[in-house]
């Protein structure tokens, strides 16, 4: 009788957090970022730098790990940018730029800064977009509806949109009527793009079965991705006297802000409903996430976006709630950043552990 060998154990190491790093993690610049906007101005000036020195920070070490990702780990990177499920999460990466370039100005006035991120993020914004929207038009093995999309597919119109918000700052600061033409033309086509999603995403939620692990915090940026616009439409009507293409569209422009803020407005009720039906009816358990941050970013942006659109309509009766939503926002960035700076701190701990005990590192 021929003794049975002992099954072979796999000793291949588990892939590294460079290697599996979130895609969407640039949401993080995107959160502080705006809060930061939204901190400077209720005048909390101190906020304001602190959460835009976070912000900066961040982005510089997300900018690093992607490039490594990229340089060690290229087929895994290429394989997230190209899938229906993950390849729009790329485009934090163009809306942190923007966020990022617009708050160098807002808080700090940092006017050549904010004019470099924007050039940077224009080439960013055609490979990340074009790389994930073609490969999910010419692949042949596309997933169902259901399995395919999801609440990172409104990165599509952030990412144009924030385009918009920055481009808007800086034409207020040196008028061109070309670079009018641009930001129009942004904000027109991230509406567009905004209801192609929508219309599925919403035939997703309403007549497929929703299970609580699909119904993830990226949903939130559908308000987000209005309430995003509402701040691109905004800047642009703050310009108007001094770029005359924009003061001929003006009207066009108010209308389809308030038709933004509105459907923002909409959204939040169902997103809270959502999260309710997900972490107390299915008891899912509400662990952090990197996906977490692009809740915030919708809380914060609908504040900053309200302040502005208040304060170039004249509409001084909604003083009130950019202020609610800022207190609102800091909570959930609040909360979110302790769940970061725990999962770092256990992450380093049992590293630590692992380094110490052999037999630990060989389990």
């Amino acid at each position: 009788m021929t003794d049975t060998p002992p099954p072979q154990r796999d000793t291949t190491p588990p892939p590294g957090p460079i290697a599996t790093l979130f895609p969407g993690y640039f949401a993080l610049v995107m959160a502080t970022g705006i809060i930061a906007v939204a901190s400077k101005q209720q005048t909390i000036d101190w906020l304001a730098d602190v959460l835009y020195a976070i912000a900066a920070i961040a982005y510089v070490v997300l900018a690093v790990l992607v490039a490594v990702r990229l340089a060690r780990y290229p087929r895994r990177l290429l394989a997230d940018l190209t899938s229906h499920a993950k390849g729009f999460a790329f485009l934090t990466i163009v809306a942190g730029t923007n966020v990022l370039a617009s708050a160098s100005a807002v808080v700090h006035g940092w006017w050549g800064l904010a004019e470099t991120l924007w050039w940077i993020s224009l080439p960013l914004y055609a490979v990340l977009a074009y790389a994930a929207l073609i490969s999910d038009v010419l692949r042949s093995d596309k997933p169902g509806l259901g399995a395919g999309i999801n609440g990172t597919w409104f990165l599509l119109t952030v990412a144009t949109e924030s385009i918009a918000v920055t481009g808007a700052l800086l034409l207020g600061h040196d008028p061109s009527d070309f670079l009018a033409f641009v930001c129009i033309a942004a904000f027109s086509l991230g509406l567009v793009l905004y209801l192609i999603v929508m219309t599925m995403v919403f035939l997703r939620w309403t007549f497929q079965q929703l299970e609580p692990t699909e119904a993830d915090p990226p949903a939130w940026i559908a308000a987000g991705a209005v309430a995003i616009t509402v701040l691109a439409g905004s800047n642009l009507l703050g310009t108007r006297t001094v770029a005359p293409r924009v003061d001929r569209l003006a009207a066009l422009i108010e209308g389809l802000v308030t038709l933004a803020w509105a459907t923002a407005t909409f959204w939040f009720p169902v997103m809270v409903a959502i999260g309710v039906w997900r972490h107390l009816i299915r008891k899912l358990p509400l662990r952090y996430h990197p996906s977490y941050w692009a809740l915030v970013f919708p809380l914060g942006m609908y504040g900053a976006a309200t302040f502005k659109m208040r304060a170039v309509t004249q509409l001084h009766q909604l003083g009130w709630a950019p202020k609610i939503t800022l207190a609102v926002a800091l909570t959930a960035w609040t909360a979110t950043f302790a769940g970061l700076v725990h999962q770092g701190a256990r992450a380093l701990n049992r590293r630590g552990r692992t380094a110490v005990d052999p037999a630990a590192r060989a389990a």
